[in-house]
């Protein structure tokens, strides 16, 4: 029976998460010697509430996870597209580089380490792609930290969409997302992933995941499930998950738990204080086709025309973020640039 575990962030994140690893009996789950890997969502250059996990969160959740063993990684992915940032510059300026070395965690980037091919099947077909050897060779048990958030292209990012960032290759990503809900649940189940912290203190509607309307919630909630976790978080953001089609993947595949079957620290209902909803502009919808249809992918990311059609496409949608300068297209980001 799957357990779940939801407070407020009060009076910081430490102690809920120490409380919800409490009550998920992670004890049981991991000996001093398991090899735990964290795998927070670092998709912007640098912290934004919503978009991303907040670097709080996951020092905490390093701390908390000390408790039960210290042989802790830490990591994500470089980022993909035409405007890439590698991850040593988001550990930089987010603090997490310092606080792994405070804390003596192994900090990676998992699109440096050594790989191994794995294949998934993806309906009467098989498609290979490259797994990091750290998360499918040598962890017992990933820990994902998402943050609960609207997406243009899957509806939700959540436990399991998360792990699309422990795929190395930021072209195997492109070249995957018209058969992302079977690949994302056999990644899940490659990489052991299994406990989820989700940081909800913000969550991101109307158009994520990398811009939209950053909402306060103040909450955190400790899974020992992710399926139970993702369940939980449609719960509180009113979002039917049926919906979602990875979701209902999962479900086919037995791997998200019925609400009835979640042993719960709290009811939910508190927490249900925002209707989550999408809503694309007309300059999204080209990415979305796309995303679901292999031609499309092809022509858009891999084709001849494919840095013609970019080009023509941000001549009327603004970039999230200036590259070159460091500094984000938004006139309330007052973080500092990347360096």
């Amino acid at each position: 029976m799957p357990r779940l575990f939801i407070d407020r962030i009060d009076p910081d994140y430490l102690d809920v998460v120490r409380r919800g690893l409490s009550y998920v009996n992670f004890g049981t789950l991991v000996s001093p010697s398991s090899r735990v890997f964290v795998k927070p969502n670092l998709t912007f250059p640098r912290y934004r509430p919503g978009v991303m996990t907040n670097p709080r969160c996951v020092e905490a959740t390093v701390v908390a996870l000390k408790d039960y063993t210290n042989n802790i990684f830490l990591g994500d992915s470089d980022s993909g597209g035409y405007n890439p940032f590698p991850m040593e510059a988001v550990y930089r300026e987010t603090g997490i580089e310092d606080f792994s070395r405070s804390h003596g965690v192994t900090l990676v980037n998992l699109t440096r380490l050594p790989r191994k091919a794995v294949t998934v099947p993806v309906g009467r077909r098989r498609v290979s792609l490259d797994l990091p050897r750290l998360l499918t060779d040598e962890t017992d048990l990933l820990v994902t930290v998402p943050v609960p958030k609207i997406h243009m292209n899957t509806q939700v990012s959540l436990t399991f969409k998360n792990q699309w960032g422990c795929i190395p290759d930021p072209a195997d990503r492109l070249r995957l997302h018209p058969n992302f809900s079977a690949v994302v649940l056999a990644v899940n189940q490659a990489v052991h992933s299994k406990v989820a912290i989700v940081d909800g203190a913000y969550g991101l509607n109307v158009s994520g995941p990398m811009k939209g309307q950053a909402i306060p919630l103040g909450w955190t909630m400790v899974a020992d499930d992710i399926g139970a976790a993702a369940r939980a978080c449609c719960e509180v953001m009113n979002i039917p998950v049926d919906r979602v089609r990875h979701l209902r993947a999962a479900e086919r595949h037995g791997l998200l738990p019925a609400m009835s079957t979640i042993e719960m620290s709290a009811d939910l209902s508190p927490f249900r204080n925002e209707q989550f909803y999408l809503r694309r502009r007309w300059t999204d919808y080209p990415g979305f086709f796309a995303f679901n249809s292999r031609a499309l992918a092809y022509l858009a990311y891999f084709s001849p025309l494919s840095k013609v059609l970019h080009r023509l496409l941000y001549l009327f949608r603004e970039p999230f973020y200036d590259y070159r300068t460091g500094q984000a297209f938004d006139e309330n980001d007052t973080s500092p640039p990347i360096r």
